[in-house]
């Protein structure tokens, strides 16, 4: 699991923004609740081209009813250390319904379509954050 020391590592002070992008969501991988333009870092274009490609071929669209964010520079709730959010590695769904300390409520089969092309799921972290994906690997 990727860690804010790592992130700090690789792309500096978040502050400074020098691995993001502005991406043009390719039409094919529109989703209805995704925007047609994503701010976050340029190592997630390919996984979230996959993940949301996944979504749309496995038939997990409607279970998607929200896209709630991917960069936001600020430090984890409750913690201390920075949120990788920071450096636009990660990115939140359907956040109604899969609060900090919830039980999830995204399938399992949905959450696949993100773990099958390289992302941790905070669905299953002792703090348990439903809605937060995050690259595996940086």
């Amino acid at each position: 699991m990727v860690t804010s020391t790592q992130a700090l590592k690789k792309y500096g002070d978040p502050v400074k923004e020098l691995a993001m992008i502005l991406w043009d969501v390719p039409t094919e991988l529109e989703i209805g609740v995704l925007p047609n333009r994503l701010y976050c870092n340029k190592d997630m274009v390919e996984p979230l081209s996959k993940a949301f490609k996944n979504i749309i071929d496995r038939g997990y669209l409607d279970e998607l009813k929200t896209f709630d964010g991917c960069f936001n520079i600020r430090k984890k709730r409750g913690l201390v250390s920075m949120s990788l959010h920071s450096w636009g590695i990660a990115i939140d769904v359907n956040a109604a319904w899969n609060g900090l300390n919830q039980t999830p409520q995204l399938s399992a089969g949905f959450v696949k379509c993100f773990t099958d092309v390289g992302f941790d799921w905070g669905g299953t972290w002792q703090r348990k954050d439903g809605m937060h994906f995050q690259l595996s690997k940086i």
